[in-house]
């Protein structure tokens, strides 16, 4: 998620542990800076584009290694805020707001790798898009309103943020699971060859659900809405870059995204260059993660893959779309 989303849910899991034991803005601190610690990593460089792209969400989204640091920011942040005879629960509020961090990542469709060391399987639920209003705005609400009261009242409004953005996960898995079985029901009734379905949200909803289907040399792209469950989902179908792909394979950054990204990707020739795609981030035909990896017939990763800047469409063209996918006939 987000960074603004991951330091709200840090700070409201700080301030609901530690109460009225500490200042709220010292909690709400807290929470918040060991909320926003583990995406410091995208400050590492891993040498290029692709390498920075599925190394991220490593190391620093570890389950394991989060909670073997957390004693050690705890006890600096005892020292830091002065505060004695807490040392249990403060442990607590720290090691909540490190190790959500991961887990809220993982509803993202990106990839977490929080089973680190003992495996480098990117886990994506995929439920929740990167950014979601509806998602964060509980929290914020909870945690300033817990900063101005500063007493059990906001201390409940806090609470209360919590609650209401923990239902909107549990939401929004329901309604995937919704749009995951009409997808796979138009897939049946179409006669598809579907050899795997990937469901999440559009751009800052989770009523409206972008589908894609590979099928054998292609891919489609399909949208159901929630509120026009009546609609027939329709794929509009795409080369995936097959021949490429055969020819290509042992290239080590084809390798890399074809496991990172499950098998959603697309190669492609433009203008003699080999372009690679993420097709779990982004919509026919902006795509968040396009790679050059140079001319055709270089030689596998003899070229550093520069990342292609894809000119994406505004805002308020994004959120019309979304709108008209929403509207029921």
């Amino acid at each position: 998620m987000d960074s603004v989303s991951q330091l709200a849910l840090g700070a409201a899991l700080s301030v609901t542990v530690m109460g009225r034991r500490m200042p709220v803005w010292q909690s709400a601190l807290l929470g918040a800076v060991c909320g926003t610690l583990p995406d410091l990593d995208v400050f590492f460089d891993r040498g290029d584009p692709i390498s920075n792209m599925t190394m991220h969400r490593t190391e620093s989204h570890a389950l394991f290694y989060l909670t073997l640091v957390s004693p050690l920011l705890s006890w600096l942040g005892g020292i830091l805020f002065r505060l004695r005879g807490q040392v249990i629960r403060l442990w607590l509020a720290v090691w909540l707001a490190l190790i959500t961090h991961p887990l809220l990542d993982t509803m993202t469709v990106y990839g977490t790798q929080f089973g680190l060391p003992f495996t480098d399987y990117p886990y994506a639920i995929g439920s929740m898009f990167i950014i979601d209003p509806l998602y964060t705005l509980p929290l914020l609400v909870g945690v300033i309103a817990a900063l101005i009261l500063r007493n059990r009242r906001g201390l409940r409004w806090n609470h209360g943020g919590l609650i209401v953005s923990c239902a909107y996960l549990l939401w929004s898995l329901f309604a995937q699971q919704q749009a995951t079985e009409a997808a796979r029901q138009a897939i049946a009734q179409n006669y598809i060859n579907g050899e795997r379905v990937l469901v999440t949200p559009t751009s800052l909803n989770t009523l409206v659900w972008r589908v894609v289907v590979m099928t054998p040399g292609t891919y489609g792209e399909g949208f159901y809405s929630l509120l026009a469950p009546q609609r027939p989902l329709t794929f509009t179908f795409y080369p995936r870059g097959e021949a490429l792909y055969a020819r290509y394979r042992d290239n080590p950054y084809v390798a890399r995204m074809a496991w990172f990204t499950h098998g959603f990707f697309r190669l492609s020739e433009q203008n003699g260059h080999l372009w690679l795609s993420d097709l779990r981030m982004g919509e026919e035909p902006y795509y968040t993660f396009t790679f050059d990896l140079g001319p055709v017939n270089t030689p596998d990763g003899e070229v550093l893959p520069t990342r292609i800047n894809t000119v994406r469409p505004p805002v308020s063209e994004m959120i019309g779309r979304v709108w008209q996918q929403m509207k029921a006939e």
